[in-house]
């Protein structure tokens, strides 16, 4: 069965996934579609709208045959970083996994590969201009746009670096590249609203941004999403389980009040952030105030996001540069279609992680795989109990909490269907 992979954090999954995921199929003529999915924590830096299996059933009804799960390390993190990880598990489903399919701005796989060749020709000098310019006082997107034009790239090209969903792709071919990886890469143009958009595009297609936006001012939703998509998400905000920041605060607040010394060891506090945070405590009312106080020339508003999630967190710098640099030691199954089943039983003989379905033997079968006691063992299970932990974290900060266990990870089975 020919696989296409989908990177993905369907946050929440709208029209313009649906529209992705068609035309991925179609483009690859593959006959399943996999997707790669951030779990509670977004690229971005922030929890997501309604839980990871909220969103894997949503995904499902909407069309997607499996869904699993980008690891936390991966997931919240630079865009370089976000595509070396989930090409990484796509990787891993072996020979079966043919293809990758990513949305654009550009719509052209072939201008982003100039663009990403161009940018490998002159990364280093591009990125020294870049920390001359931000100690300069530029920010870090004007800062990198006008090294691009410095550089002498063509015009093209750099319009090509001025979009994220390019710069992502961009990633993503380098990650494959890197990898030696034998899946073929396709894009299919983004329609409808900008990333950054609060309002809808052509067609009813709006961005996730706009959506979250929307249902932020109690405005209704429903036109953007497929109707197969609309009963899990819906039940979801019906229950209050979505993340309140006033919780995000608190909790945050109960990190950064034991001192600049407390924080300073997680991973992105650096280059003396650890003291702007000590101080904008003293003075946050909400979450984006906080952000907002921490954030400065030099810190984007992006970075200080990604940065309070792993300070929540409690990710130390030191294990998660070593877990980044041994990549993703299993994954995670958060649900699947008939044919996402039956494409698991073709492929399971050729997956090269641990996949993991039922978490009730999760340790043993990690140490069986990895052995009892060498480093791969070890931050096999370090990786899983960050995962549970940001399942915890992320329970704490829900609005409306049902009750039971916390580490759901344990209790709660991948979403089957039919």
């Amino acid at each position: 069965m020919r696989a296409v992979g989908l990177i993905t954090e369907y946050n929440p999954f709208h029209r313009g996934h649906e529209h992705h995921l068609r035309e991925s199929l179609r483009l690859t003529g593959a006959q399943v579609s996999v997707a790669v999915m951030s779990g509670h924590f977004l690229q971005r830096g922030e929890p997501a709208l309604v839980d990871k299996w909220v969103r894997a059933e949503t995904a499902l009804r909407a069309g997607v045959d499996l869904v699993v799960e980008l690891p936390f390390p991966w997931a919240c993190n630079s865009a370089p970083h976000f595509a070396r990880g989930a090409v990484s598990v796509l990787n891993s489903f072996g020979n079966s996994m043919q293809a990758l399919c990513f949305g654009s701005e550009a719509g052209d796989l072939a201008l982003l590969m100039q663009a990403e060749a161009a940018l490998e020709r002159d990364r280093q000098g591009l990125e020294k201009d870049i920390r001359r310019r931000l100690g300069l006082g530029e920010n870090y997107p004007r800062a990198r746009a006008a090294s691009v034009r410095q550089a002498g790239f063509q015009e093209n090209v750099a319009e090509v670096l001025s979009h994220p969903n390019n710069i992502l792709g961009i990633e993503y071919l380098r990650a494959l590249k890197e990898s030696g990886s034998a899946v073929q890469a396709y894009t299919v143009p983004r329609i409808g609203g900008g990333f950054h958009d609060l309002e809808p595009g052509a067609h009813d297609i709006a961005s996730a941004t706009a959506i979250r936006h929307r249902l932020r001012q109690g405005q209704d939703v429903a036109a953007f999403l497929p109707q197969a998509a609309h009963a899990p998400l819906f039940d979801a905000l019906a229950r209050g389980a979505t993340p309140d920041r006033e919780r995000l605060l608190t909790l945050l607040l109960g990190r950064i009040l034991q001192g600049a010394q407390a924080v300073k060891p997680f991973y992105l506090v650096e280059d003396g952030i650890e003291h702007r945070l000590a101080a904008a405590v003293e003075a946050s009312s909400d979450y984006d105030e906080l952000v907002a106080a921490v954030k400065s020339r030099h810190f984007t508003r992006t970075r200080v996001t990604r940065m309070l999630s792993h300070v929540l967190l409690g990710v130390e710098r030191k294990w998660m540069e070593e877990s980044l640099a041994t990549g993703p030691l299993f994954i995670t199954l958060l649900g699947a279609s008939a044919r996402g089943r039956k494409y698991l039983a073709h492929c399971r003989k050729d997956l090269q992680l641990p996949l993991i379905q039922n978490f009730s033997r999760v340790h043993a079968q990690l140490k069986r795989r990895y052995g009892r006691e060498s480093f791969l063992s070890r931050t096999a299970l370090q990786q899983l109990d960050l995962q549970v932990r940001a399942t915890r974290y992320y329970t704490l900060l829900q609005e409306k909490w049902p009750g039971g266990p916390r580490g759901r990870d344990y209790f709660q089975s991948p979403c089957m269907l039919p």
